[in-house]
């Protein structure tokens, strides 16, 4: 809140300041207050004005064959890969921030290395290498790509959640006769859930989301949600790539305010030990 003695200047940037951001939210957001209302007109173009509204599209989305099947492969290959991301990143960052050793750093940049290396180069090394292997046009191909695509992101939540871990609750649990692994399911695992499966739905969302790499591996049984938009999109652009779109966005938004409702009670649960 502004103060009553700011001065006309601090008035000024205060009211200028939130424009701002307001004008680069509305600029952000554009692009899905476009598409969203596209997905309701009964024109067969996606064309403005729109004349009259319709569920034709939504109608045409979850009754064709086509598309339910590339949705079915999508929740096939994002849960499935989420979980192994999970399970691997998890397990890498607790390595990681509970011991030093020589080359840590270096490792840790390899672990993180899919969010910054091109998704293409990505494609293009995981078809030559899983090529000899029979493991292209595969489900299993395109779940272990997409896990290591998953794995930095719950690499950085987790070592971010152990950053404030208190180890003397290790001790404590050793103390009272636990083993490593009791200790790590009753003690360490609930204190990290939060950033673990914070680091699980952006894995979930990277997964669900990508079509460079599917293009590479997947075969036509294989095609993904993203895929067939994007075939849809070089072929014959349909309005129910618009439906698709918004059955996409409402599936971000819950995913976002998942990861809100995690992170308070990731909040919550610290400030609890703390005390």
């Amino acid at each position: 809140m502004l103060p009553n003695y700011a001065s006309p200047i601090e008035r000024i940037w205060f009211w200028t300041f939130r424009a701002l951001c307001v004008s680069v939210l509305i600029f952000l957001v554009s692009p899905l207050l476009v598409i969203v209302p596209l997905s309701f007109s009964d024109n067969t173009f996606l064309l403005y004005p729109i004349e009259h509204f319709s569920l034709r599209w939504y109608q045409e989305f979850f009754g064709n064959e086509v598309w339910l099947n590339s949705l079915k492969n999508s929740f096939i290959v994002a849960p499935a890969a989420t979980l192994l991301a999970m399970v691997l990143g998890s397990l890498a960052a607790v390595g990681l921030t509970s011991s030093n050793f020589p080359g840590k750093a270096l490792l840790m940049s390899i672990l993180i290395s899919p969010m910054v290396v091109p998704v293409v180069i990505v494609g293009v090394g995981s078809y030559l290498f899983f090529a000899p292997l029979g493991l292209t046009n595969s489900y299993l191909g395109l779940i272990l790509v997409h896990a290591a695509l998953g794995v930095p992101f719950v690499v950085i939540t987790v070592s971010a959640t152990l950053g404030n871990f208190n180890v003397n609750l290790i001790k404590a649990s050793a103390n009272l006769g636990a083993n490593p692994l009791t200790t790590y399911r009753r003690v360490v695992f609930p204190l990290i859930a939060p950033g673990v499966i914070s680091g699980g739905l952006f894995a979930f969302a990277t997964s669900f989301d990508e079509v460079v790499v599917t293009l590479f591996l997947a075969g036509p049984e294989q095609s993904t949600l993203p895929r067939q938009m994007f075939g849809g999109i070089k072929e014959n652009i349909s309005p129910a790539i618009a439906a698709a779109a918004t059955v996409l966005i409402l599936f971000s938004i819950a995913l976002l305010l998942t990861l809100e409702w995690l992170r308070g009670r990731a909040e919550k649960m610290r400030t609890a030990v703390e005390h």
